[in-house]
C-alpha cells in the first residue's frame, strides 16, 4: 500500500490484507492477518482522530483495543491491535437472544457507572445538539432505520421535540455513542471490548439506551426483548420520554 505512512508500512510488510465493509463513518477498512490481527483505518484529514483519542482511553481502562499508530497526513490513518473474539451478531450470539440482551444491558449499565472525570470528549451533549441543529439546517433528515414506535412524520415535527426538549438532555455519562450489537465484541461470552468509538465521550445515558434498543430489535428482527433489555439495564434509570427525544436526534444523524 504505497500510500500508507511510513510509520505504519512495517506493521503491515508480509502480511496480508483484506478490505473489509466500510461503516457509516466512510472510513475505508483492512484486516491485517499477522500475529493476533490488526485492523487499519483511513478516512479523511481529522476524521479519525476522535475514535483514535477514545479508543486509548477506553483501553487504558480495559474497554477497546490498543491503538498501535495514529498518523494525519493528507489522510489520516488508524491502526488497532484486533479486540479477541466476535461481535454480538456472530450468529452463536444471536441465537441465544436471552443471555445476549441481558449481558448488553448489564456491561451498559457497568460502562455507565465508570469515572469520566479525565475523558478527552467532555461534552458530547453539546456537540450532539450542534449536528441536529446543522444538520436540520441543511435538509439532512433520514428515517429509514427509525424504529416505528417513535416514527416522526416529518422533519420539522422532529426538530420541534428537540427544540423543546433538548435542553434535558444530561452530560454526566461515559457513552459508547454508537451501541449496537456490531460494536460490542465477545469472547466465547465473554465481554472482549467495543470498536468504533468515534462517538463516544461524556453524555447522555439515554443516547446509548437508545441505540442498544434499536439494535436488538434491528438484528433479532423482533422487539421483544425490549422490556427485558429495560429491566437488566435499571427500568428506573430510563425515561421514556427521553428515548423519544433521543430518537427526534437521531433522524438528523
Amino acid at each position: 500500500m504505497e500510500a500508507c505512512p511510513q510509520e505504519i508500512r512495517a506493521w503491515l510488510r508480509d502480511a496480508p490484507m483484506r478490505e473489509i465493509t466500510v461503516g457509516h463513518s466512510g472510513a475505508a477498512v483492512w484486516h491485517i492477518d499477522k500475529d493476533d490481527g490488526y485492523f487499519l483505518k483511513r478516512a479523511a484529514t481529522g476524521k479519525l482522530q476522535r475514535q483514535a483519542d477514545m479508543t486509548r482511553y477506553f483501553h487504558d481502562k480495559g474497554l477497546s483495543a490498543e491503538v498501535l499508530a495514529d498518523v494525519s497526513t493528507e489522510q489520516d490513518w488508524l491502526l488497532t491491535a484486533k479486540v479477541p473474539g466476535d461481535d454480538c451478531v456472530a450468529e452463536k450470539y444471536l441465537a441465544q437472544p436471552e443471555r445476549l440482551c441481558d449481558i448488553l444491558a448489564e456491561r451498559l449499565a457497568m460502562l455507565h457507572a465508570l469515572d469520566f472525570s479525565d475523558c478527552p470528549v467532555q461534552n458530547h451533549t453539546k456537540e450532539y445538539l450542534a449536528t441536529v441543529e446543522r444538520n436540520y439546517r441543511t435538509g439532512e433528515y433520514d428515517k429509514s432505520h427509525f424504529p416505528d414506535s417513535y416514527g416522526y412524520a416529518s422533519a420539522d415535527e422532529a426538530y420541534a421535540v428537540v427544540q423543546a426538549h433538548g435542553h434535558e438532555l444530561r452530560n454526566n455519562t461515559l457513552l459508547h455513542g454508537d451501541y449496537c450489537l456490531p460494536n460490542i465484541m465477545l469472547d466465547d461470552w465473554r465481554f472482549a471490548g467495543f470498536i468504533d468509538l468515534d462517538n463516544a465521550g461524556v453524555g447522555d445515558h439515554h443516547v446509548d439506551v437508545f441505540w442498544a434498543i434499536w439494535s436488538l430489535g434491528y438484528n433479532l428482527k423482533t422487539n421483544d426483548y425490549r422490556q427485558r433489555f429495560i429491566d437488566a439495564y435499571g427500568r428506573d434509570k430510563i425515561d421514556e420520554d427521553m428515548l423519544r427525544m433521543v430518537a427526534a436526534c437521531e433522524v438528523f444523524g
